[in-house]
Parts: structure tokens; C-alpha cells; sequence
């Protein structure tokens, strides 16, 4: 390429403003209009998009690469002579394109020298159709910094990207950054639009060449002023269709022409009453538009791909959410079902089999107290009469059990110096040293109208009659040997009653223990609670004994440590099974981890009457530590 080479795109016209003769042609230098900035404006009708086609056309018809935005879909018709790739968004381009493709846009355009129409009109989406050109700008300035070949792009109603007034976008950064910066790489631009008072000033003020077409808006007019001359903006007002005004840097003057008639079909012409007949139009060679469709197909693959990879993500978040459904409800489940075994777990520590046997064992004695003797317990002395001879006295073995092992023996000496002598005898024999004693016989009689058995095992009659006598029904007393006994009736009956009940349980505590009358404490309360918790340790199998002696050595354990430690197999259902029976009767309690721990204190405390101190406390457990560290229990 000649650097002298020229094309030709005007005459010049009469008027004011004009220089020369008219008619003589105007020519602009190649390699200033590719590599440098020009800005072409006017109002909508007067010219300037024929202007920049006429120039579009010299420059194809001399074989040099150009690159078009078109925001009005007006360029196509250039397709109707040459040879021009059409690229947008819809089925009236070449091929559609994305940003994807502007690479090789870019490198169709400066690469292969291929003239390409990015119509930016076919994009439905401005944010789609923005991105696209700004990936272009940017493809092609950083392209044209390694090819160095002259090019240039023209970029219809450039004010939509560089705005004087508001924010600029990256489109119109990236276009300010070519017009300032473009040249030295060989990269032109050419900014046209009809409202040059909407145009970023730093871009008009940089341009090398500029044309006016008519302006007749003030504020319009007004720029041509402070740019050209007030002259030239009462002037550009008259203009005539195609006719400007041409400053450029290299003629250092103005002119007023006339530009030429573009040779293509006009397609931003404005209708008519004409039928509109679309031209036939050139197509591009199939190589060029299969490189842009491979691109396109792949992108489609992509697409498809990530499409496919959504749906696949909904349906897993879908059973993510399903799962984590499932996973609250058996959350909710699992805490209700520990929720109810807190609860059967308490209601079954709350049951103690021991105490509650002692509670019976209780209330019976509290039954049998209650009963005193009356004169309408007749049916009882029939159904002793029926059962045996009164007059038949027990053999002596019988007597010595009935007061002193298992009878009421102690009660009832206490109460023989205050009432008549039985078997005729005084009040100091009431009683012999093995505690037979008919006296003790009698009262218990007149007590026990039910006639139940002993507590030694030894069932007596309802009232017992020796010597032959006959007992009377009728009389307060039980006749022995001939003499009536004092009246029983006499004696205080609550004291009788407490009496009896105080030496039933004091008896009974000094069977399960194996104490002596000595051998008993003052206290009631603590043997009874000795009495009931040794029940409860002796009832448990030799292993479980020595897992609760494991508890109380060596402190917080676990079932697995404990069971081990008293001869198991480490078998873990077994020893949390023996655990349990431990924690059940109230001997062991979780004390967290997994860990348990004897409670043995606290069981005294609460199987107690009234409050124990710490000594009497230590005491039972003393005692009790017997029944299961020996390891002799069953």
C-alpha cells in the first residue's frame, strides 16, 4: 500500500463557509482514515450514515479490512457488492454469534483481512449485545498491538457508549482507550452520531479529521462553535442533504462538500409508499462461516453440558432437601424415643422391689396394730375352737419361739409389772428366761383376732386356754388356772398397738441383718434401711455384686471396666445388661461419658425415715460393703 494512496469521497460544494472552487474533488489519505480517529455527525436525514457507507465502500473497493457496529441494522446492504461477513443475533446474520466468538472475530477481521458487519440491532438483550462488543474492543486492540496492520472500525451512535453527561461503561472505556492509543498499533475508529452534544468531549477533542452534517438543535450548534467557528454553527444549520462541513489535520482547513451517493442499497433509507424489495446479497465463503460455527456448536455442547449439569444439581439439591427432611424427622423421632426412655427409665429407678416389700410389710403391721381385742371377734374364736382344743397348750419349743425369736416376747414383758400375774404367778415371773410365758400367750390372742401367723413361723390360736379351762367369751380377760387375768382393756390401747408395731419391726430388722437385740442400734431408721438395701445387693448374682464393689474402689467407670474387673468375658450386652440391674434398683448412676458410679450414699439418704448424718451414713455403707465385696453373693 502507497502511502500517498487516496480515495476519493466528495466534491466541494458553494456556500458560506466553503473554501475553493466548486466541484473539485476531495480526496482523504487511506492510511488516516485506518490508523486514525474520525468523528462524523448530524442530525437524523442529512447525510451521515451515507457518508460513513461511501467510505466504507472506497476502503473495500481497494481491498482494506473494516469492521462495522451497527445499532440500526443499516449496513447490511453493503452485502449486495462486497463480500462482508455478517454477524449478530438473529437468522437475518451469517451466523449468530456470542461473546465466545470474539476472538475469532477479531481474528477473522485483522488476521485474514475479512470486512466484518457486527450488527448489534439483532440482539434482543442490550447487555448480551454490550458484552459481545466490548469483548470485540478489547480482541482487537490486543491483536492489532502484534499484527501492526492499519484497520479500521466504525461505530454507529457512539454517544449510547461514550456519554458526555453520566457513567461510562466498559465499551465505552475500551473505545476512548482505542481513539487515544489505537493509532500507534495501526487500529483506527471512526464515532458517528446525531447528537454531537451527547459525545464524551475527551473523544471529539482527539479526533484528526471531522465532518458536520446539518445540526440544528442549539446545544448541537453550539459544539460546532467552540470546535470550528461561530460561523460554521450558523452555517451548519443550511446544510443540504450529503453536504458537511470537513476539518482534518493533515489540510489544516475547513471545507464545505458535498459527499457522493453510496453505490449499495440502502437499507437505513426511510420507507416509502414504494414496495421494498431486498436486494440479493453476497455470501461469504463457507471456510469463514464454519470456523464461526464450530465455535458456535461447541459453545451449544457447553451449553447443553451446563444445562444438563443444572438439572442434575436441582435434582440432587431436591433430594438433599428430601434427605435433610428425613434426617429432622428422625432427629425428632430419636428425641422423642430418648425422651421416652428417660422417662420409663425414671419410672423404673423410681421402683425399688426391696422397699417396696418393706412398705408392705408395713402396712401390714400397721393393720395388725390397729386390731385390738374386742368381744365381737367371736367368729375368730369359733374358727380357732374349730381348728383344735383350746385347753391344748404348745409344746415348750413352741412357747420359747413364740417370745423370743419370732414372737412378741420383749413387748409384752414390758407391760407384766403393771398388769395382773399370769399363771398365777407375780409380776416379775411374767416372763422366764426363754420367754414362755402363758401371759404373753393371752395377749397375743386377745390381739391377733385374725389369727394370723407368727412372724417365727409358728401359727398360735385365736385365744389360748391351759390347764383344762374354758376360755369365756364374754369376760375382758382370759381365765388361766382358774383366775381371770386383768382386763386387758385397762392398758392404754394406742400404747398397746405402738408397742407391738415397734417390736415387730424391730424384730424383723434383726432377722434380715442377723444382729442381736445387742448388737441393734438405738436408731431404728438405720437398721431398717440396712435391712432393705442388703435385701436388694443380696438378690444380685456374684458378678453384678462385684461390678457394684468395682464402683465403689475405684470410682467412675465404665459397664465394659467394671464387668471385666469382676470376672467377665467383656461381653458388652452382658455387662450393660448387670449395669442395668445395678441402675435399676437405684445402686449405680450415670455420671456422663459413658461412665457410672456407686450412689450408695445417696440411696441411704433416701431410703431413710428422717436425715442421717455423714457417720450414721458411713456406718450402713460399712456394713453393706459386706454383702458385696466378699464376693460371696449369688
Amino acid at each position: 500500500m502507497a502511502e500517498t494512496e487516496q480515495i476519493t469521497v466528495a466534491t466541494t460544494s458553494a456556500g458560506p463557509g466553503g473554501t475553493g472552487e466548486p466541484g473539485e474533488t476531495v480526496n482523504l489519505p487511506v492510511v488516516e482514515l485506518l490508523t486514525g480517529r474520525g468523528f462524523i455527525t448530524g442530525k437524523s436525514g442529512s447525510g451521515k450514515s451515507n457518508t460513513a457507507s461511501v467510505i466504507a465502500e472506497k476502503l473495500l473497493d481497494n481491498g482494506f479490512g473494516l469492521l462495522i457496529v451497527d445499532i440500526d441494522g443499516e449496513y447490511y446492504g453493503l452485502k449486495e457488492e462486497y463480500e462482508i461477513l455478517h454477524v449478530g443475533g438473529d437468522e437475518e446474520c451469517d451466523i449468530q454469534v456470542t461473546e465466545d466468538h470474539a476472538g475469532k472475530i477479531a481474528s477473522l477481521a485483522l488476521e485474514q483481512n475479512v470486512p466484518i458487519i457486527l450488527d448489534i440491532s439483532s440482539f434482543l438483550d442490550e447487555e448480551e449485545a454490550e458484552t459481545l462488543l466490548t469483548e470485540v474492543a478489547k480482541q482487537l486492540f490486543a491483536k492489532a498491538k502484534k499484527q501492526k496492520q492499519p484497520f479500521l472500525m466504525l461505530v454507529e451512535e457512539c454517544h449510547e457508549w461514550m456519554p458526555e453527561k453520566g457513567s461510562m461503561g466498559e465499551v465505552g472505556k475500551m473505545l476512548i482507550k482505542i481513539g487515544k492509543r489505537g493509532r500507534k498499533h495501526g487500529l483506527g475508529i471512526v464515532g458517528i452520531s446525531q447528537r454531537p452534544a451527547d459525545v464524551k468531549k475527551d473523544y471529539i477533542t482527539q479526533c484528526d479529521w471531522l465532518v458536520w452534517h446539518r445540526l440544528t438543535w442549539n446545544n448541537d450548534t453550539k459544539v460546532v462553535g467552540r470546535i470550528l467557528d461561530n460561523k460554521y454553527a450558523d452555517a451548519v444549520e443550511d446544510l443540504d442533504d450529503g453536504e458537511a462541513f470537513m476539518m482534518n489535520d493533515w489540510a489544516e482547513q475547513v471545507r464545505r462538500v458535498q459527499f457522493h451517493r453510496k453505490q449499495t442499497f440502502d437499507a437505513g433509507a426511510t420507507p416509502g409508499l414504494d414496495d421494498f424489495e431486498r436486494p440479493e446479497l453476497k455470501s461469504v465463503s463457507d471456510d469463514l462461516v464454519s470456523e464461526l460455527e464450530t465455535i458456535s456448536e461447541e459453545q451449544q455442547e457447553t451449553e447443553n453440558r451446563i444445562k444438563e449439569l443444572r438439572e442434575e444439581l436441582d435434582k440432587k439439591n431436591s433430594r438433599i432437601a428430601e434427605l435433610e427432611a428425613e434426617l429432622q424427622d428422625a432427629r425428632d423421632l430419636s428425641r422423642m424415643a430418648e425422651q421416652f426412655t428417660e422417662a420409663m427409665v425414671e419410672q423404673a429407678e423410681d421402683y425399688n422391689p426391696g422397699r417396696t416389700e418393706q412398705e408392705n410389710m408395713r402396712r401390714k403391721r400397721e393393720r395388725f396394730a390397729d386390731q385390738s381385742p374386742s368381744d365381737g371377734d367371736a367368729d375368730a374364736e369359733d374358727e380357732a375352737d374349730a381348728d383344735g382344743p383350746r385347753d391344748e397348750s404348745p409344746e415348750p419349743d413352741e412357747t420359747a419361739d413364740a417370745t423370743s425369736g419370732g414372737g412378741f416376747g420383749d413387748a409384752f414383758s414390758a407391760f407384766a409389772a403393771d398388769d395382773a400375774a399370769m399363771n398365777g404367778g407375780s409380776a416379775s415371773g411374767g416372763a422366764d428366761a426363754t420367754g414362755s410365758s402363758a401371759d404373753a400367750k393371752s395377749v397375743s390372742a386377745a390381739s391377733n383376732t385374725d389369727a394370723e401367723p407368727a412372724s417365727n413361723g409358728h401359727a398360735d390360736n385365736a385365744a389360748v386356754a391351759t390347764n383344762g379351762d374354758s376360755p369365756d367369751s364374754s369376760a375382758a380377760g382370759v381365765p388361766v388356772n382358774g383366775r381371770a387375768e386383768t382386763d386387758i382393756a385397762e392398758a392404754d390401747d394406742d400404747a398397746l398397738r405402738a408397742a407391738i408395731a415397734e417390736a415387730v419391726e424391730a424384730e424383723q430388722s434383726a432377722e434380715v441383718t442377723g444382729a442381736t437385740d445387742d448388737e441393734m442400734p438405738s436408731d431404728v431408721d438405720g437398721p431398717a434401711v440396712y435391712a432393705d438395701l442388703r435385701a436388694d445387693i443380696e438378690e444380685l448374682d456374684r458378678k453384678t455384686c462385684r461390678m457394684l464393689a468395682y464402683y465403689r474402689e475405684q470410682g467412675p467407670g465404665t459397664p465394659l471396666n467394671a464387668h471385666f474387673s469382676a470376672g467377665g468375658s467383656g461381653d458388652r450386652t452382658a455387662a450393660y445388661a448387670r449395669n442395668r440391674e445395678l441402675r435399676l434398683r437405684g445402686l449405680v448412676e450415670h455420671v456422663g461419658r459413658g461412665k457410672y458410679d456407686a450412689r450408695l450414699a445417696a440411696l441411704v439418704r433416701e431410703e431413710s425415715d428422717r436425715g442421717l448424718d455423714d457417720d450414721e451414713v458411713e456406718s450402713v455403707i460399712s456394713r453393706l460393703e459386706s454383702a458385696f465385696l466378699d464376693g460371696d453373693s449369688e
